[in-house]
């Protein structure tokens, strides 16, 4: 997430009562397995680790950072392409040069589904140049990486078609997905039914938020925590600091997931949470030991279970 212009007034958002929807209502005399088939799959949270490590790795052995224009950022996205590209995507990299230096994002397409209404997840793949952005963001990197691997492995043939992307330059004002956003024609901007946006959902002193843009997309993930019986509260921290922005400012509808910054958790949010009081959500945000250290498992393995709810939800 890249560094704020200005803070905004936290304010917590009281959780809906609402009951979980699983894979909705299922016409005519669907058999159990045809609903089993629907459902989103559970995550390993292992296999989201695996992809940490392998980022930890890159950076280790690229000056400690995935920054944008450095080797440590291409090595972490060819790692992306290899896996997608094995699982059968079509993949693109998209390339625009920012700071004097060159960037790419990676786009890539799951076959099938209407082209006409596309359900897009993303987060951005670059690091700060000070650490080498486990949580920020390669936490939310890894999940939408298992997510769409996990797609492969279902052999998932939604209604709408499935696209997944990597963005380059976050964190230098949201450079990446700017670019391909507004690089877009009116057309297929119209096509894209709804983005979201994964963008450090691993905090070592976790909070649950969720974007409050689209009522749909919000919606869907409050059901998915209300499931888990997980409270949650309105995102405002990260409002418009990171690549849902350019989607929304473009008419896209958008939402996402977040786990804290730099701002306090208060004790109110330890009650319903756990953690500490008084502390940071991320004390290492933008630093050097934003490591594979920096990860709290079970936000990690809850959000990322989120991803996939969602993006089985809304592309049926």
């Amino acid at each position: 997430m890249k560094l704020p212009f200005s803070w905004r007034t936290s304010a917590a958002a009281a959780v809906a009562a609402t009951t979980l929807l699983t894979s909705g209502s299922i016409a005519g005399a669907a058999t159990e397995a045809d609903v089993e088939a629907a459902a989103a799959p559970d995550i390993p949270v292992a296999s989201v680790k695996a992809h940490l490590t392998q980022f930890q790795s890159i950076a280790t052995a690229n000056g400690g950072n995935r920054a944008h224009g450095r080797p440590g950022y291409k090595a972490s996205l060819d790692y992306v392409k290899a896996k997608l590209d094995a699982a059968g995507y079509t993949t693109t990299i998209q390339q625009f040069t920012s700071s004097g230096r060159t960037g790419y994002n990676l786009i890539a397409d799951w076959p099938g589904g209407d082209t006409d209404q596309v359900v897009m997840a993303g987060s951005h793949l670059d690091s700060v140049s000070s650490g080498p952005g486990i949580n920020d963001n390669g936490s939310g990197s890894a999940a939408v990486l298992e997510t769409a691997l996990a797609v492969s492995r279902a052999g998932y043939q939604p209604t709408k078609h499935l696209r997944f992307a990597w963005w380059g330059a976050e964190e230098l004002g949201l450079v990446g997905s700017r670019f391909y956003v507004n690089n877009l024609s009116a057309t297929n901007r119209a096509k894209i039914s709804g983005y979201l946006n994964f963008d450090m959902i691993g905090s070592p002193n976790p909070g649950y938020f969720v974007y409050d843009d689209d009522p749909a997309i919000e919606k869907t993930f409050k059901d998915y925590f209300t499931g888990l019986g997980v409270p949650t509260e309105i995102e405002t921290e990260g409002d418009g600091r990171s690549d849902h922005a350019p989607f929304k400012s473009a008419g896209v509808p958008v939402g996402g997931l977040f786990t804290g910054a730099s701002r306090t958790k208060t004790a109110a949010q330890v009650a319903k949470w756990g953690g500490t009081s008084g502390r940071a959500f991320d004390r290492c945000y933008h630093s050097s030991c934003d490591t594979t250290s920096n990860i709290n498992d079970t936000a990690l393995d809850r959000n990322s279970d989120a991803v996939a709810y969602a993006v089985w939800e809304l592309s049926e």
